[in-house]
């Protein structure tokens, strides 16, 4: 899920001193506070925290605001609400008193629990979908914040309660004030009551991440919320200095980490948001942690779930009536060979190459779609050559990554009409690994959104529901990473997949053939065709990049001591086809085919390991 990022400085960005009560402007200036929720939402925001966060009496007093804690944190939730409509939840934001609790006389702690009580009750009666406490350096105030929201959840009417999202801060060190560490104070948090828990503020998303991943795995979903870093001045104004794209790398890196809530704290801005949000549709965590799916942006949420009737007049074909290559997988061995388009204009070299496989007994051409987020040629127009001219098919590519969501369906439609109907559909590698990092990635969908909308469009419908008249016929097939790091959400990501229409799995290299082994025997039930995937490596070099470089990829030591001791030039490669031989040779009565990517453009590769063998 995806939360917000700063209020108070969006605030002062917009001309509002600190000097003056923050909170208080949810009363004086309601058209500034719905202005923040506004930018958040429009850069997909799933969750808004209302402008409530000093809204206690004790921070209040402090600007003589004590009698208004009603009518304040009421128009926070009101503003917000309004705002968010039906695309977001709105989180009543519950900040820390500003006591230092050693210092505190011995009675006031029941008078702490009793404010942090009082807040609550407002904000839940007001209709929050539920409360976050935020940025808590000492683990005692937090304790007594969770308690007191307890006590005015159990008051509140059963349609008025939601859960309480827990969020403390970390030093530098990574400790609370109190030294406390990220893995005992998850605990602690959970044993208090805290049904989702979490860090924001600290110095940024890289101190963030460090805490965050380590809080995962005790038994409650984690909030990540970090700010853009330390502030500086700047010509007398505070500015921080953490880029968007910095956050899309940390969001990313949490997601996959088992974050499941990623928003911003100070500093940040919609556009930390943005880049935020398409991470979390590149991962594709949104909506992963349950409750209903609610997608921000425009024309996602036609993709929430996929239907399983056909519009009138269309009947659904089956996978081997899907052409010429659906016809083959599971009769014969499929082999394809992945010859990707050139950078320059002439796709000759790439066509020699197809040909050269078809003659050496190749099924398919494999397209890929930009891979490593290179500028190339659109592989659309290399398929419709492959199968114009050679007469064999070809399987296209189709990322999520560089069109928005019109642009695909509209992408899709024309490759249809051109016969390019053999499509493998990923998220697509983020442009930040490639040759153009200031490419701005789109990523409306990610791959099982997509899948879902091209199944829908099979079985006769736009992605609006709409009836097209008539049915696509599009085989689909979806990646995997049987080395991934994390093994299970892999498998969950594929089972969703195959839910959504996908129908072939086209894995990534695998050299260690107990990790195939695992993989097989996990995706059996699912009941879907396997083209394993073999990367012949061409040297020692190449099997440390593959290794240490490229996600999803693993080397075990064993295969690079392999190529290691042979040496470069020919004997390198004569070993790197050797292992991938060995890969096939284990697995080929379990699987449907292969799915061969020859190193560095040589092809004659791929023949080489499968002389013979099919």
């Amino acid at each position: 899920m995806v939360f917000d990022g700063a209020m108070g400085t969006q605030i002062y960005e917009r001309g509002v001193l600190y000097t003056q009560n923050f909170d208080q402007l949810c009363v004086t200036r309601a058209d500034l506070v719905k202005s923040v929720h506004a930018g958040y939402l429009a850069a997909g925001a799933e969750v808004l925290q209302t402008n409530t966060f000093g809204a206690n009496r004790y921070r209040l007093a402090l600007h003589n605001l004590e009698g208004q804690l009603d009518a304040i944190n009421r128009a926070g939730v009101r503003i917000a609400r309004e705002v968010a409509g039906d695309q977001a939840w709105v989180a009543g934001s519950i900040g820390p008193s500003g006591k230092i609790l050693k210092s505190v006389r011995a009675g006031e702690l029941d008078e702490l629990r009793e404010a942090f009580r009082d807040q609550a009750a407002v904000l839940l009666d007001e209709g929050v979908d539920a409360l976050i406490l935020e940025t808590f350096r000492q683990p005692e105030e937090v304790r007594l914040a969770i308690e007191g929201a307890k006590l005015a959840l159990d008051a509140a009417p059963e349609a008025k309660r939601g859960p309480i999202i827990a969020s403390v801060s970390f030093d530098s060190f990574g400790t609370m004030a109190d030294g406390t560490g990220p893995e005992e104070m998850a605990q602690r948090l959970v044993a208090w009551g805290a049904d989702v828990i979490g860090v924001n503020c600290a110095d940024g998303p890289a101190g963030v991440y460090e805490t965050a991943t380590k809080m995962v795995g005790a038994g409650r979903p984690i909030v990540a919320q970090p700010n853009a870093g330390l502030p500086r001045r700047v010509e007398g104004r505070f500015a921080y200095m953490a880029t968007p794209d910095y956050f899309l790398v940390f969001a990313r890196r949490m997601l996959k980490a088992g974050v499941r809530g990623i928003g911003g704290c100070c500093g940040t801005t919609p556009e930390h948001v943005r880049q935020m949000a398409a991470a979390a549709r590149m991962v594709g965590a949104t909506g992963e942690a349950g409750g209903p799916e609610i997608v921000s942006l425009a024309g996602a949420h036609e993709l929430r779930e996929a239907t399983p009737q056909v519009a009138p007049g269309v009947t659904r074909i089956s996978l081997a009536e899907k052409g010429p290559l659906g016809a083959k997988i599971g009769k014969k061995f499929v082999v394809s060979v992945e010859v990707n388009p050139p950078a320059g204009l002439s796709p000759q070299k790439a066509l020699d190459a197809a040909r050269m496989l078809r003659d050496g007994g190749v099924d398919v051409i494999n397209v890929a779609d930009g891979a490593r987020a290179t500028a190339r040629m659109g592989n659309f127009a290399l398929c419709h050559r492959i199968q114009d001219e050679l007469g064999m098919p070809a399987i296209m590519h189709v990322t999520t990554r560089d069109r928005n969501l019109l642009g695909l369906v509209a992408h899709l439609l024309g490759c249809h009409e051109l016969g390019l109907t053999n499509l493998v559909v990923i998220t697509g590698d983020p442009p930040k690994m490639g040759d153009f990092p200031d490419a701005t990635p789109v990523y409306d969908v990610d791959s099982v959104g997509l899948l879902r909308l091209i199944d829908g469009m099979n079985r006769g419908f736009d992605p609006g529901g709409k009836p097209l008249g008539a049915a696509t016929r599009f085989l689909l097939a979806t990646g995997a990473e049987p080395a991934a790091k994390d093994y299970q959400r892999e498998l969950e990501r594929l089972k969703k997949k195959r839910e959504a229409g996908a129908e072939v799995v086209m894995t990534q290299p695998v050299y260690d053939p107990d990790v195939l082994d695992r993989f097989l025997r996990d995706v059996a039930p699912l009941d879907m065709p396997v083209l394993v995937g073999l990367l012949p490596l061409a040297s020692y070099r190449n099997a440390e990049f593959l290794h240490n470089e490229v996600p999803g990829m693993s080397v075990p030591h064993e295969i690079r001591e392999r190529m290691r001791k042979a040496g470069a030039g020919e004997e390198a490669r004569r070993e790197g086809v050797a292992i991938a031989r060995e890969m096939l040779l284990a697995v080929k009565s379990r699987v449907a085919g292969a799915y061969i990517m020859p190193p560095l453009g040589r092809y004659e590769l791929a023949l080489r390991v499968i002389d013979g063998v099919v």
